[in-house]
């Protein structure tokens, strides 16, 4: 799991059929560490909650391939609420930078009932720049992302290779923890997207594993795609 970092980095997204994706799982664990927040083989469970204007402007930005944009989202891991941040993805070109900080259930759960105040007590700009958005610019619930990640991490370079699979979208609720949650698979099962990130290098004897030539990168939005999921079920 990414903390809060705050830093650019490259980020390059491909869609893997299952035979690539067995192939290449095989190579990259054979050559990098396992992240060590995984839970079993398949890695962990990352749930988010994404936000966005009544104008949808994440969605289009997205869609229309604005060169800089941002995203909100409330995220928590394996199903659980020990830890639960909110978090900012900044895009610009293949760039991306996020930010994270720290919320507690409680205050998730004001934020979830429209009660956005608790965010001015805290001291992280992030928050205060988030309860701008809810309260000043009306960005509210809008998709549930649901994945399970394997992720393989490299020191130098500050490397990761991510496997996400199952990746599904909420269709009948806007609440994370929800036991209720029904959750829509949202690509076809066969497909894994791998995503590649580093700082500013990513080490030769990596590429020469992952071989990212050999894929063919894809503009993927986890958001964008749960969100048309979302769409058929939610009246707006």
């Amino acid at each position: 799991m990414v903390r809060s970092a705050g830093k650019f980095r490259t980020e390059h997204k491909y869609y893997l059929h299952l035979h690539d994706y067995v192939a290449l799982h095989h190579r990259v664990s054979s050559l990098l560490a396992l992240d060590p927040h995984s839970v079993s083989s398949e890695g962990y469970n990352i749930r988010s909650l994404y936000f966005d204007s009544p104008h949808r402007h994440a969605l289009h930005d997205k869609n229309n391939g604005e060169f800089k944009r941002d995203k909100y989202r409330i995220r928590a891991y394996n199903g659980s609420d020990d830890y639960i941040s909110v978090e900012r993805k900044s895009k610009f070109g293949d760039y991306v930078r996020k930010e994270s900080a720290r919320i507690t259930r409680s205050e998730y759960d004001d934020i979830l009932n429209g009660d956005y105040d608790c965010l001015l007590r805290k001291d992280e700009m992030l928050l205060v720049e988030f309860y701008s958005a809810l309260a000043h610019r009306s960005f509210r619930p809008a998709a549930i992302v649901d994945y399970w990640r394997a992720a393989y991490i490299y020191e130098f370079g500050n490397v990761r290779i991510t496997f996400d699979k199952k990746l599904s979208a909420g269709t009948n609720t806007f609440d994370i923890f929800d036991p209720h949650l029904v959750l829509e698979e949202a690509i076809d099962a066969p497909r894994t997207i791998l995503e590649v990130k580093f700082d500013s290098f990513l080490a030769d004897h990596v590429r020469q594993v992952v071989k990212p030539d050999h894929h063919v990168r894809s503009s993927i939005s986890k958001y964008v795609i749960c969100k048309e999921v979302n769409l058929k079920h939610f009246k707006e």
